[in-house]
């Protein structure tokens, strides 16, 4: 580094800046808004119609209130909607808090057999130091859901409800951190001081019983039994007795669950089109299912998401929501926001340049329900997303197919849907590093 700033430059700057009526209208309108507020272009907004060509009629929106939790959310609205079709139900929820006790339960187990794994890895080596960093929170993706329900089954809302602390994770999460590395920095360095792999892992349980018992306190104990009463449409009275959330699940989403794979859109040299990948270090059940995505085009993509709508089916998709949306409409739309105009600065960036540099990565789960199609090609899409129905269009949003383009990563679909692609899921994965950015969690 050898080129330093110098008084002449600034000065030529400081001339440039005070000569230009457009960085002065600029600093006018930004002394009192939001920048995003005041990039805001109403006359884009305007063209973005809540009215769809295609459209797959849903329940009402949840609400994931304080938490992470919007791959439950989104995952459990597609599996309602299972349901819902094959009972006549005009609506109800499954309990996200019940999968969300065992996700965290079997993520402290899956963090401290990482930690034991690495006991004679520096702290500092780059994935220990990786693994810490990321400890437990509430983010997941699809495969992490399906292996919760695997395991453990569902239950609906009303057999196991929100308590405070399920929908406030925050200083819950830090609480159960805190108490993970607190164990990892014990058990690492008795290993290192001759403590076996199998003295540790008795301790390591002993860890994880307090744990439980906490996260118990925290959420209630997961009921291993339950009745499902419900209104069909028709206002009749149904109840399935004494059923357990394997049995339920079993029968009523075991199929859907089983042909369901995971695709990416990750245009990045490093990941060519038509294989599959799985990252190191991801995931939430030990020898429970794998993440696994199978990377394609992003027409190739949009077509099976579209295919699986027109069975009128929606679809669960990851996407960054932290560019071009404004929360109040519900709207998502690259060009909607014209933040070049308004800074004077290059903001274009590809999305394979995104993803290398870290600008972009899915961070947000929530379900496709609809799509606009003028001469076959989508113009824009109906979301159905888990923050309350307040915002948008009682909860739900909308995003443009350039939005699309430029923010979705993932989506959840059925193989019959993927054609002659289907196949190309069953290759053997390429392993990617821990920090890969396919290996963001959705919170």
């Amino acid at each position: 580094m050898e080129k330093q700033i110098t008084a002449a430059q600034l000065a030529d700057w400081t001339k440039a800046y005070q000569a230009s009526r457009e960085r002065q209208m600029a600093a006018l309108a930004l002394s009192k808004a939001e920048l995003n507020s005041v990039a805001f272009s109403q006359e884009r907004a305007n063209a973005m119609h809540r009215r769809f060509s295609l459209e797959v009629p849903t329940m009402e929106v949840t609400d994931q209130q304080h938490s992470g939790r919007c791959w439950l959310f989104a995952a459990t609205n597609v599996l309602r909607e299972c349901i819902g079709k094959q009972l006549n139900i005009e609506g109800f929820e499954l309990s996200q808090s019940y999968l969300a006790f065992w996700d965290k339960f079997e993520r402290c187990n899956y963090f401290l057999e990482a930690m034991l794994d690495t006991a004679n890895q520096p702290e500092d080596d780059r994935t220990v130091s990786f693994v810490l960093q990321t400890g437990v929170h509430d983010g997941g993706q699809w495969d992490m859901f399906a292996a919760i329900v695997e395991k453990y089954g569902i239950v609906p809302k009303d057999a196991y409800d929100e308590t405070y602390q399920s929908s406030h994770t925050g200083y819950m999460n830090y609480t159960l951190n805190r108490a993970l590395k607190t164990a990892a920095a014990r058990l690492r360095k008795a290993m290192r001081n001759g403590m076996t792999r199998e003295e540790a892992e008795k301790e390591k349980d002993k860890v994880l019983g307090d744990i439980y018992q906490f996260l118990c306190s925290c959420y209630g104990v997961p009921p291993t039994s339950f009745d499902f009463e419900y209104y069909d449409k028709d206002k009749k009275y149904h109840a399935e007795r004494g059923l357990t959330p394997r049995t339920f699940a079993d029968k009523y989403v075991k199929e859907l669950l089983d042909s369901t794979v995971s695709v990416i859109h990750a245009p990045t040299k490093d990941k060519p089109c038509h294989k599959t990948y799985t990252i190191r270090l991801l995931g939430n059940v030990v020898g429970g299912r794998t993440v696994k995505h199978l990377n394609l085009t992003m027409d190739e993509l949009k077509q099976a998401v579209i295919r699986q709508l027109e069975a009128g089916k929606v679809v669960w998709f990851g996407s960054d929501v932290g560019h071009d949306g404004e929360r109040k409409l519900g709207l998502w739309d690259d060009q909607s926001f014209n933040l070049e105009l308004l800074t004077g600065l290059d903001l274009e960036i590809s999305k394979e340049d995104a993803l290398d540099y870290g600008f972009a990565a899915m961070n947000h789960a929530m379900c496709l329900t609809g799509v606009n199609l003028a001469d076959g090609k989508p113009t824009r899409w109906k979301i159905e997303n888990s923050w309350g129905d307040k915002s948008g269009e009682k909860g739900y949003y909308i995003c443009s197919d350039s939005w699309f383009d430029r923010y979705v990563f993932q989506a959840a679909i059925e193989r019959e849907y993927l054609g002659d692609l289907a196949a190309l899921y069953d290759q053997e994965p390429a392993v990617l590093e821990p920090w890969d950015p396919m290996g963001t969690l959705a919170d």
